[in-house]
Parts: C-alpha cells; structure tokens; sequence
C-alpha cells in the first residue's frame, strides 16, 4: 500500500473527529468513504459530458439561443 501524506485544516480534522464518534468509524474509513462518492459523481460528470463540446448536455443546451 502506499503511503501519502496530507494537510487537512483544523476544521475538517474536528470535523471528523466528531463525526468518527458519532458514527463510530475512524477517519480513514470515513475519507475513503468520501472518495469514493466524489470519484464515482466525478465519473458520471465525465460520462455524461459530449466528447465533440466538452460540455454536458445541460450545459450545452443552456448556453444555445434558439
């Protein structure tokens, strides 16, 4: 496994404290936990992105007058 390093704020590291507790998870869990929501939303984001605009469909459409 490899190993990285990261600077989280004083908020967020209370934060999870807080919620390590009420949810009785230790913060590892939690930020993996939260990765992967971000990764799996991120990818549905690019997946519904038309290649030939770079834009999303909503996008797309909402900057077209018709």
């Amino acid at each position: 496994m490899n190993t990285h390093n990261f600077t989280l704020d004083a908020e967020t590291t209370e934060r999870l404290k807080v919620f390590g507790e009420l949810l009785n998870k230790d913060a590892d869990t939690m930020i993996n936990e939260a990765l992967q929501q971000y990764f799996e939303a991120k990818e549905e984001e690019m997946a519904s992105q038309d290649p030939m605009t770079n834009l999303s469909y909503d996008e797309f459409w909402d900057d077209l007058d018709v």
